[in-house]
């Protein structure tokens, strides 16, 4: 069908990420693309999704020009937000088989032709305000390593076959938008509850599932330290976790909010004075411990990490404490309405 396609945070990886239909995901810290393709749609098949706030933003100004088809195996996650206009009950995997089954009964086809301005339109907002999927060796204007950066040089030393958990924050947007997920499951992450302190025992849970996997925590400063102690448990059990520690010395999407809302009042968000020594601390527990502050020390930093295939690594990357997640959703408002940095919003 030649249909674009794109998932919420959880869902990341259902639909391969390089796939050329996928625009990457939606919602507050979305892709541009994904946003304004599902704001301007006229026809939504949403599969398994609840349509929750950080992905609706205002309910009420939702697609409003889309007719919406929602699939979901629970009955009571039918128009409970969004009013659909075809509900159906049932597993994903039987609908859409059933749904290409009478696709093909039906001999029905697009007309690529009317398609194509819809595409077209798509991949114009794409090359204009897409992310940057290039900045591994792109200095930043202050010099200092950006979380960007980190993310992308974590996606190619691993080739995007690690497995992933995340902490929540920043770090975990970063994640979700720069890492390129082409299989389910990999994306461990705890969504909706927004729960600091899940990745590292995630990582350990899916270690254990899996030995011989790769196994990566993007996690951040404050994040990593809510269950710390348990790299004591990961040399009990001989866990090679590499721990991608995105270090900005801030609760980073406390401060951006605060940036962005509070026009830069800081309050207990950043806290550079009274932080650990995460390498001695690391080392303290019998792991590796391995810190960078340059750009130009970060690849080889990641491929050491990476090298050292049976032991745990932490690694600590100083970053930017400065830099914001983009896109961001201006709350109250539409899925067209968003900053696309600090000074740069397209809405009036």
């Amino acid at each position: 069908l030649n249909f674009p396609v794109t998932n919420t945070l959880m869902g990341l990886g259902a639909y391969p990420g390089t796939d050329s239909q996928f625009l990457g995901m939606l919602g507050m810290h979305g892709t541009y693309e994904a946003n304004m393709a599902m704001h301007n749609s006229d026809l939504i098949l949403a599969v398994g999704a609840r349509f929750d706030d950080r992905i609706t933003n205002d309910p009420a100004q939702f697609a409003l020009k889309a007719k919406k088809i929602h699939i979901d195996v629970d009955p009571a996650s039918l128009s409970k937000i969004i009013n659909v206009d075809v509900p159906i009950v049932g597993l994903a995997k039987t609908c859409l088989r059933q749904l290409i089954e009478e696709l093909e009964k039906n001999k029905a086809k697009i007309d690529q032709a009317k398609v194509r301005p819809w595409l077209d339109q798509i991949a114009n907002w794409r090359k204009n305000h897409g992310l940057d999927h290039d900045m591994i060796n792109k200095p930043s204007k202050s010099g200092k390593i950006l979380p960007q950066q980190v993310i992308q040089s974590l996606y190619k030393e691993t080739k995007g076959e690690a497995y992933i958990t995340s902490d929540v924050g920043q770090h975990q947007m970063f994640a979700a938008q720069y890492y390129f997920f082409d299989k389910p499951r990999k994306w461990i992450n705890s969504g909706g509850l927004g729960t600091m302190g899940f990745g590292l025992p995630a990582a350990m849970g899916v270690q254990l599932a899996f030995p011989k996997a790769s196994v990566a925590c993007v996690t951040g400063e404050g994040s990593i330290q809510m269950c710390i102690q348990e790299l004591s448990t990961c040399l009990q059990y001989n866990l090679p976790i590499k721990i991608i520690n995105v270090n900005n010395s801030a609760l980073g999407m406390v401060k951006q909010w605060q940036d962005m809302q509070y026009g830069g009042r800081l309050s207990e968000s950043t806290y550079e004075d009274s932080l650990p020594d995460f390498i001695k601390l690391t080392e303290s527990f019998g792991h590796v411990g391995i810190k960078v502050d340059q750009l130009s020390d970060l690849e080889s930093s990641m491929k050491e990490t990476f090298s050292l295939k049976d032991k745990l690594v932490f690694l600590d990357v100083i970053v930017d404490q400065d830099e914001h997640v983009y896109p961001m959703l201006e709350a109250g408002r539409a899925l067209d309405s968003m900053w696309l940095d600090k000074n740069t919003k397209t809405w009036e």
